[in-house]
C-alpha cells in the first residue's frame, strides 16, 4: 500500500481517446470490470469483445474535451448512450438508462496494462470461437 492509500485518498485513472481531445479522470476502483461479447459490443468496439470498468458517476473528478454521442435503443425498449470523440472516434465511455448514475468506461482508454481483469463476460455464447477466457471469468448469457 502506498502512502496516499494508507491515508483513504484513492486513485485516480484518466480514460483518454486516441487523440487525447477527450478525458475523463475518475477517483477509486470500479464497482465492476467485465467484458462483453454481444454483437453490439462488437460492433461498437470494432473488436470481439468489449472490455469495461463500471464507476458511479460521482468518481468523476474531470470531464474536459468535446464528444459527440450515438444512442440506440435496446431490445428492451431502453437508451443507451455510446460517447466518443468527434476528432478520433474513440468510444471513451457509454451511459444507459439501466445504469442511472453508473457509467461504464473503455478500459483500453485508461492505458494501463495492469487494470484488472474482467469478473465477468457477458453474452458469453456469442464470443469468438478462439476465445477461451481463464477459469476464474464467470460467463454469462
Amino acid at each position: 500500500m502506498n502512502g496516499a492509500e494508507a491515508r483513504g485518498i484513492q486513485k485516480a485513472r484518466t480514460a483518454a481517446c486516441s487523440c487525447g481531445c477527450l478525458k475523463l479522470t475518475l477517483e477509486g476502483a470500479p464497482e465492476r470490470v467485465y467484458a462483453c461479447a454481444c454483437l453490439e459490443c462488437q460492433k461498437a468496439t470494432g473488436s470481439a469483445f468489449s472490455y469495461r470498468a463500471r464507476y458511479l458517476k460521482q468518481s468523476i473528478v474531470a470531464d474536459e474535451g468535446e464528444r459527440r454521442r450515438f444512442r440506440r435503443i435496446t431490445e428492451a425498449g431502453r437508451w443507451m448512450d455510446q460517447v466518443f470523440c468527434p476528432t478520433c472516434g474513440t468510444l471513451v465511455y457509454m451511459e444507459a438508462e439501466v445504469l442511472g448514475a453508473q457509467i461504464v468506461v473503455s478500459v483500453g482508454c485508461f492505458g494501463e496494462p495492469d487494470f484488472a481483469p474482467p469478473a465477468a463476460i457477458f453474452w458469453s455464447r456469442r464470443r469468438h470461437g478462439w476465445y477461451e477466457p481463464d477459469a476464474e471469468i464467470r460467463l454469462l448469457d
